[in-house]
């Protein structure tokens, strides 16, 4: 069975604001089951091939991932999108 994605274009001038939007975007949508917002990217407008992880999603040793920001400080948390 074929799957898609979805693309919803969004214009933010720099990449820390872009992140933060993607951030808030993807904490609104967690209600549906179709999102996966550990999957979250961003990436320049005329550089579609080259995408900037907003979230750290990083395996964890109990089977589930950091939920918090892309490279982040500190040690990882399971599931808590901060």
């Amino acid at each position: 069975m074929p799957r898609f994605v979805v693309h919803l274009p969004v214009v933010v001038t720099d990449l820390a604001g872009a992140k933060h939007l993607a951030r808030r975007l993807a904490v609104a949508l967690l209600a549906l089951p179709e999102v996966d917002g550990g999957e979250t990217t961003v990436s320049e407008e005329d550089n579609q091939g080259v995408r900037h992880r907003v979230f750290c999603d990083r395996l964890l040793a109990d089977g589930r991932r950091c939920g918090r920001q892309n490279e982040h400080d500190g040690g990882c948390v399971p599931g808590a999108v901060v």
